[in-house]
């Protein structure tokens, strides 16, 4: 695969890659504490919401009495699931299938917002009001440990649901098994697995837990929402907003009402990374100022903010291989947690496509998931790893490894398909280019279990891991640049999502000119076409590569205009109407046709006498626009062919050190060969990197959620009790970046960061220091248990 589009196979790069990486737009801005986020926006005479959240795990308000409220100096309105504007709502997400009201009355969660929401002139008002509500609670049966949630006869907690259209069983229920319990049941059968299991020179058996984590967002997430008619027009009023979401479509959706007339100013969102849903207290403010005609915020508390970036999950697994190490069989079987009402399918359904067993030769694959309907939390659009069971072939090939004493690249390598189809027998030459710059990075010496022990007496490990660097390609991307006074302008529209993105898109139009990327003018503008959106780094390659065929355009627009302007130069004079315009010189392109120009480097030029020319910025006086709309050439990721292409491949690399006597684990190198396929912004692509890594050491080693067993309320809600990593435990991330131009984004680049991200290499790490396995989080005591000394 390759970019096909305009000059896909640009070989010179003077702005674009590691010649240019600019600073970030918004750098400052967050580095100085200038950003606002929801929560920082103060209007004037503006009120403040705030929902009632449930102190259970599952929990159905019976009634209100909220007269004590009402009476409380300062408060405005109490609003209920049964008031009318509320009902009004359309659910969000995906709910979108779902018969279930926007806010209603039941909570299958603790920490979930339900049946009532209070407004008050300031903050404390609302939570003493909130406290003053007497609320006649109906306790129902809760699910926190997903194996007793699956088990025949336990508690159902969301009864009937199996008979509505819900998201889950639009995606699992052709010739799929119907609901049980809390249980839905999705299998994948390919190929004749019985007869190859029949067959299995070797077998192994084992089993993983791929744990939930959350890591933190930066700020407690709020909207503030406002009214104003038309300034000129007195037409219906606009709806503004602060601190939402990422694009104005889910307000468009839930208002009903066309995005236009919806503002976003703000830059600036918060949230997690890959958070791409919107909180209730992000979407109910625009009701709540329409209706008491003042401004509303309303904010989540930070205890609120621990819902999942990915669900738990168990996997037990079978794998017959030959002596050689070649997989012939693999049986997956997955118990994963579906999450509370709300909680996206990503990361679960989606696997059975997605999966790491189309990266091999093996063509008798079972899967196997029961999805268990829980009162743990919930996933929104959200997820680290995809596919989320990848984890499952990294441990696979290394227990293969220890037991014919092979090295675990060479085991992948024996295992991996061609790259163009599972049926190609051909090298993947992005992996053995990976393979072979993550050996040099890492001076990669493999060995057995137990066999290494470092000069302090701590026992050394390491782990290799390998895996597609995809791209998504979800969404239609508009794109538009205006010439005004001789500037190139690139109007974007906010918010801004933590990837750099709009940089790298900038960086492609100053390549594509031949200008400087200073000389690009980035103009913010609440209601540009132009979104800088998408899963990880492809918020990057996919619009560049619609800005890319958007240049285009406007090189032809400005041979026109350089042609015009020649014959028909414009005439200064001292009307007020010309009054601070720029004339320039016109180029020399009288009787000139468009195709005997040329732009580049800068300039307008004659491609017979590339002297004769003239610098883009004295073109013309006149203003010039030029806008594309298009689909970017399709990821793997959304073909259906994630795994049979395989175009750009990374590999990972993790050494540690296990101490014996206290169990602690310290992360020694961490190194990363990775082929993005063209770099365009080298910070945002180690940032996109770093990050990942920051999750997935969190989550094996930090990242915890603990369970009141009798009543189901996740209890280490702040920072304090939630760890995760610190300054002194992030190692630095060694890394060789690869440039093949293998991929179909932009100069043949891909997505990057989510693939990175994993859940069990410093496991696999431990186990080759130590020959014990550790259930991630790999806390000290869990160490020392594992070694029999706790």
């Amino acid at each position: 695969m390759a970019d096909i589009g305009a000059n896909g196979d640009r070989e010179n790069f003077k702005v674009v890659g590691g010649q240019g990486n600019p600073p970030g737009v918004v750098s400052y801005a967050m580095a100085t504490g200038l950003a606002k986020y929801g929560v920082d926006y103060v209007l004037p005479n503006m009120l403040h919401a705030k929902f009632l959240h449930s102190p259970y795990a599952n929990a159905k308000v019976a009634g209100i009495n909220d007269a004590k409220a009402r009476a409380l100096s300062g408060v405005v309105d109490i609003l209920t699931w049964e008031d009318e504007d509320i009902r009004d709502l359309v659910p969000r997400c995906f709910d979108f299938l779902s018969d279930r009201p926007w806010l209603d009355n039941i909570a299958d969660r603790s920490g979930a917002e339900v049946a009532a929401i209070v407004v008050a002139e300031d903050e404390e008002t609302c939570e003493e009001a909130l406290r003053l509500l007497e609320i006649e609670w109906e306790m129902l049966p809760h699910v926190t440990d997903l194996r007793e949630g699956n088990k025949l006869g336990a508690p159902v907690v969301r009864p009937g649901e199996d008979a509505k259209p819900t998201f889950w069983n639009y995606l699992s229920a052709e010739g799929q098994p119907p609901k049980r319990g809390n249980t839905y049941t999705v299998v994948d059968i390919r190929g004749d697995v019985c007869e190859a299991f029949g067959e299995a020179e070797n077998l192994i058996e084992y089993d993983l837990r791929l744990p939930p984590f959350a890591t933190r967002s930066p700020n407690p997430l709020a909207s503030v929402a406002w009214w104003e008619k038309h300034p000129y027009t007195g037409e219906e009023p606009n709806l503004y907003i602060e601190g939402s979401v990422r694009w104005r479509d889910a307000l468009s959706l839930t208002y009903k009402m066309p995005m236009e007339k919806i503002y976003m100013e703000g830059l600036f969102m918060g949230g997690k990374y890959c958070d791409w849903s919107l909180r209730r207290c992000q979407e109910v403010t625009p009701l709540l100022a329409k209706r008491y005609g003042r401004p509303v915020r309303c904010a989540d508390r930070r205890e609120h903010m621990y819902d999942f970036l990915m669900n738990e999950r168990f996997i037990q697994m079978k794998v017959a291989f030959t002596k050689d190490g070649l997989i012939t069989a693999i049986d997956d079987y997955s118990l994963c947690d579906k999450g509370g009402r709300g909680s996206a399918p990503f990361g679960h359904v989606g696997d059975l496509s997605q999966g790491p067993y189309k990266t091999t030769k093996c063509k008798s694959v079972r899967q196997k998931m029961e999805v268990v309907d829980s009162n743990r939390g919930v996933m929104w659009l959200s997820g680290q790893h995809c596919p989320f069971n990848w984890d499952t072939i990294t441990t696979g090939i290394y227990i293969i490894a220890e037991q014919l004493g092979k090295d675990p690249i060479d085991i992948a390598r024996l295992n991996l398909h061609g790259p163009t189809s599972p049926d190609d027998t051909n090298p993947v030459p992005s992996f053995d280019k990976c393979v072979e710059a993550g050996k040099k990075l890492m001076d990669w010496n493999w060995h057995p279990s137990g066999a290494k022990q470092l000069e302090d007496g701590r026992m050394h490990g390491a782990c290799f891991r390998y895996q597609m660097t995809p791209r998504h390609s979800m969404k239609e991307r508009h794109s538009k640049l205006e010439y005004r006074d001789g500037v190139v302008h690139m109007p974007s529209r906010g918010p801004i999502i933590g990837t750099y993105a709009v940089e790298a898109n900038a960086m492609v139009v100053a390549e594509e000119l031949g200008i400087p990327y200073e000389d690009v003018s980035i103009d913010f503008d609440a209601v540009a076409a132009h979104c800088i959106y998408g899963g990880g780094s492809d918020g990057t390659v996919g619009p560049a590569w619609a800005m890319k065929e958007c240049v285009q355009i406007l090189k032809e627009l400005l041979k026109e205009a350089a042609i015009d302007y020649a014959e028909n130069p414009g005439k200064p004079n001292s009307s007020f109407h010309n009054v601070g315009q720029h004339f320039p010189t016109p180029g020399p392109f009288r009787g000139c046709g468009p195709e005997e120009l040329e732009v580049a480097d800068g300039r307008v030029f004659l491609k017979s006498e590339p002297s004769k020319g003239i610098l883009i910025s004295e073109v013309t006086h006149k203003n010039i626009v030029a806008t594309h709309s298009a689909w970017p050439p399709p990821g793997v990721w959304v073909t259906g062919n994630m795994g049979e292409i395989l175009d750009l491949m990374n590999t990972e690399y993790c050494e540690v050190a296990v101490d014996a006597e206290t169990g602690e684990v310290e992360i020694l190198r961490f190194g990363i060969a990775a082929d993005v396929g063209k770099i365009l912004r080298r910070t945002s692509l180690e940032s996109q990197i770093d990050q990942a890594v920051f999750f997935s050491q969190g989550c094996q080693q930090f990242e915890d959620m603990f369970y009141d067993p009798k009543t189901g309320v996740l209890l280490n809600t702040n920072m304090a009790d939630y760890k995760v990593p610190g300054m002194l435990d992030v190692p630095i991330v060694e890394k060789s970046i690869l440039e093949t131009r293998a991929g179909n984004g932009v100069y043949g680049a891909n997505g990057m960061s989510h693939c990175i991200t994993n859940t069990n290499m410093l496991i696999i790490a431990i186990h080759n220091a130590a020959g014990v396995w550790v259930e991630p989080p790999a806390t000290p005591d869990k160490v020392l248990k594992a070694l029999g000394k706790a």
